[in-house]
């Protein structure tokens, strides 16, 4: 392989770990599929050559995370005694959060969603929306620690195969 192309893939491929780092915090970039990537184009240089279980566990890392980033504000919304109404809220929130308010509706949609399922087609107090509003918070923070952490886990090992090899 050319110098050249192979020097174009490692820092292509610095450049994705990067901007997944930073679209772990910021909705509107893919993180963990953007590091993945960052790694499988190290993989494709004839200097680094990851083993398919290491690309076969990191793709479903990659997976979860993206479960786990939808799934969670619905746990928390659970987990504080929130009803379907508020989980129902908190989807409906984060998809409108998402596609509406970016980058910022992908934090308040979940916490809105929730807050006002509960409140009004649930019919709770305003302190037990509020709960179940903060629930739907905790679980987004959750998502976005695990995704910094598997984007994190994708830096080392770039930056460990590097200099290994």
């Amino acid at each position: 392989m050319d110098a050249t192309v192979e020097i174009l893939l490692i820092a292509s491929g610095a450049v994705c770990l990067l901007l997944g780092l930073v679209g772990s915090i910021l909705p509107v970039l893919p993180g963990p599929p953007l590091s993945y990537f960052g790694l499988l184009l190290l993989h494709f240089t004839e200097r680094v050559q990851f083993s398919a279980f290491q690309l076969v566990v990191w793709g479903i890392l990659v997976v979860m995370t993206l479960l786990a980033d939808y799934m969670l504000p619905v746990l928390g919304v659970k987990r504080w005694n929130g009803s379907k109404w508020g989980n129902i809220g908190c989807v409906i929130g984060t998809v409108i959060g998402i596609f509406f308010f970016s980058p910022w509706g992908i934090i308040i949609g979940p916490f809105t969603g929730a807050f006002l399922g509960e409140l009004l087609l649930a019919k709770k107090e305003s302190k037990d929306a509020l709960k179940a509003g903060f629930g739907a918070f905790l679980g987004f923070l959750l998502g976005t620690v695990f995704k910094l952490s598997v984007c994190g886990w994708f830096v080392f090992c770039f930056i460990r195969a590097l200099i290994m090899n």
